[in-house]
């Protein structure tokens, strides 16, 4: 089969061809419900799944390079084929995507020497390194040897950062060098010079929006006068960042736009059909003036939602995409007003695939109710450091970067002799979070967000401790690649502060000397949870559909269930839980872990049936 951009149309195998995709990020979505996010996409009538890959997911720290577990690209791509959908895979180096660091591995800037997203030697040849690992799972996966990919982006939005083409250019080389050989595309916003300034003529130019698609498909076309047109990216709703509201397009005017679209002839890439969850401590921030970390939950109010439920947008696009090609039958349960539940004998009925296409979904009948938990057992922080830490001595704080810290919490030491007190200054920059604390006495915090550089510290002989929390690395813009931790000379009074101690804290994945610790710990009673702490608590389940973690009371901190990490949580919102897939609980005991930074006024969570993103601005 072959697949190839002609005069006006995308052509397979000679014929025109519309491209129908949908977005769903294999890193955002436990690999356990890939068929059935794939299969629900296949419902709503796409032809094509898109999927960015998260190179510094794959490659965690220098040297390492991993497809296993929920990075298995390979196997989603499989599994993309089996439904007889095609394939966009978007490798960037650089993906934004709201993901930490765009995509790019923190040690990759850690000497600061290496460049970020240009023609510089040692980026490029990292980026060429990268390419070759993920060669053995694309390259043979091309439609043109009978896998499913089609289509190859380079780069990602280059036009809103830079507009280097010797640096496009070798970029695209390197593609073609691992084995890439169907066409490969651009995005770009259809705005200023963005089109031409992030693409090269032998890059097939698409754009990026939700709104306006006549207008913006006109300038894409004065951009790149033969060819497809195609939006890549149609935003049909937007990312949350905690303390805002939760983002919602409505599903009429989102469709609206979908249809201009396609009655212009236009090939799509719905971004996203599926978003998922930022699971553990995966989620990007922006910076343009203010920090703003983005929120755990990626739903993006998308046609399915972060449960894997349809919604009315999924409904609403549906009708729109069958005016222009054909789609499946739904099943009962994927009707307006079903379960969402997709069940291999449904599923069989809805659509004229083999019966083998649908093996492996089995019917998950309804949850009885929502299950309380109850923390009873609860360990202050500083009582598990033994198990969380791994100290190093320095002459200066070292930020995370050093410290071989891609994320989560530093804690960083002092001893102090403050007899009347000070001023604690960070020279720079926090980045992102520091609580701080004499002699384990919380003294206060100071934000990035707040741009919060300076604290009073009361008399004191003995510890100052900073726990900083990375919050999110910049996805977007200039501040990409810097590090984290305390920036800049540490000072009390002027005076610079030496010989620290500092430590990540081993949280994702938790360290199992700390879970047999809380474990063994007998149970308490109380109703609130004071300082630092780690609290867990169990619960039975007789059926393990996805879940909804409330923390109602909780201020801030992390969520596990069953050693899963299921991410951040804090109070200012807007989402009020946190996912639990299905896969990750087991019917029979099962055990949840909260770290909490500051208080709560409960030591009860709860196990909803409902997911709960928090206030909208209607």
């Amino acid at each position: 089969m072959r697949f190839a951009i002609g005069d006006t149309d995308f052509l397979l195998d000679g014929e025109p061809h519309r491209v129908l995709s949908g977005a769903i990020h294999y890193f955002r979505v436990h690999p356990d419900l890939w068929q059935d996010r794939i299969r629900k996409a296949k419902l709503m009538g796409l032809n094509t799944i898109e999927t960015y890959v998260a190179w510094n997911a794959h490659a965690p720290q220098p040297g390492t390079f991993s497809f296993e577990g929920g990075l298995d690209l390979g196997r989603f791509l499989d599994l993309v084929a089996e439904e007889g959908m095609h394939a966009i895979v978007r490798p960037g180096p650089y993906i934004c995507a709201e993901w930490s660091n765009g995509g790019l591995p923190y040690w990759l800037f850690a000497d600061g020497t290496v460049g970020v997203r240009r023609n510089e030697p040692g980026f490029l040849a990292a980026v060429r390194d990268y390419l070759e690992q993920l060669a053995p799972v694309l390259v043979p996966r091309q439609v043109d040897q009978g896998g499913p990919i089609v289509l190859v982006q380079v780069e990602n939005e280059y036009g809103a950062y830079g507009s280097d083409a010797s640096y496009l250019r070798a970029l695209e080389q390197m593609h073609r060098d691992i084995g890439l050989t169907v066409p490969f595309t651009s995005v770009d916003q259809p705005m200023g010079t963005m089109l031409e300034d992030g693409s090269l003529p032998s890059l097939h130019k698409t754009g990026s929006f939700g709104s306006r698609s006549t207008e913006r498909l006109e300038r894409l076309r004065q951009a790149q006068p033969t060819g497809p047109l195609m939006c890549s990216e149609f935003w049909d709703g937007w990312f949350d960042s905690w303390g805002e509201h939760h983002h919602t397009t409505p599903a009429s005017a989102s469709a609206s736009d979908l249809d201009d679209l396609l009655a212009a002839g236009g090939s799509v890439n719905i971004y996203m059909f599926h978003g998922g969850t930022n699971f553990g401590f995966t989620n990007g921030a922006n910076d343009k003036g203010v920090y703003r970390p983005i929120a755990t939950s990626y739903d993006y109010d998308a046609p399915l939602d972060e449960a894997g439920r349809p919604t009315s947008k999924f409904h609403a696009f549906r009708e729109v995409i069958a005016r222009y090609a054909p789609v499946p039958a739904l099943p009962a349960s994927m009707q307006p007003g079903g379960s969402g539940v997709l069940s291999a004998s449904s599923a069989s009925a809805a659509s004229s695939a083999s019966a083998a296409s649908v093996a492996g979904l089995e019917a998950r009948p309804a949850p009885a109710a929502d299950v309380a938990v109850r923390l009873d057992r609860v360990a202050s922080l500083r009582s598990l450091l033994p198990a969380l830490t791994q100290w190093s001595a320095h002459d200066e704080p070292p930020t995370f970067d050093a410290l071989g810290a891609a994320s989560g919490f530093v804690l960083y030491r002092t001893e102090v002799d403050l007899p009347d007190g000070g001023v604690l200054t960070v020279g720079t920059e926090v980045r992102d979070r520091a609580v701080v604390s004499v002699d384990g006495v919380v003294v206060g915090v100071l934000q990035r967000e707040h741009h919060d550089r300076a604290i009073a510290l009361p008399p004191v002989t003995g510890t100052l401790e900073l726990l900083v929390e990375d919050q999110g690395r910049v996805d977007y813009g200039p501040r990409i690649g810097e590090p984290k931790g305390l920036i800049g000379v540490v000072a009390v009074d002027g005076v610079p502060l030496a010989r620290w101690s500092a430590s990540p804290l081993a949280l994702d994945p938790i360290a199992p000397a700390a879970v047999d610790q809380l474990a063994a710990l007998p149970s308490t009673d109380g109703d609130v949870l004071a300082g630092s702490v780690l609290a867990a608590g169990s619960f039975d389940l007789t059926s393990t559909e996805d879940r909804y973690l409330s923390l109602d009371g909780f201020r801030k901190g992390v969520a596990w269930v069953n050693g899963f990490c299921l991410g951040r949580y804090w109070s200012r919102g807007p989402q009020r839980t946190l996912a639990v897939p299905g896969p990750v609980l087991r019917a029979g005991r099962n055990e949840v872990v909260v770290f909490e930074l500051h208080a709560s006024a409960s030591r009860t969570v709860c196990m909803l049936l409902e997911p709960d993103l928090g206030h909208t601005e209607a």
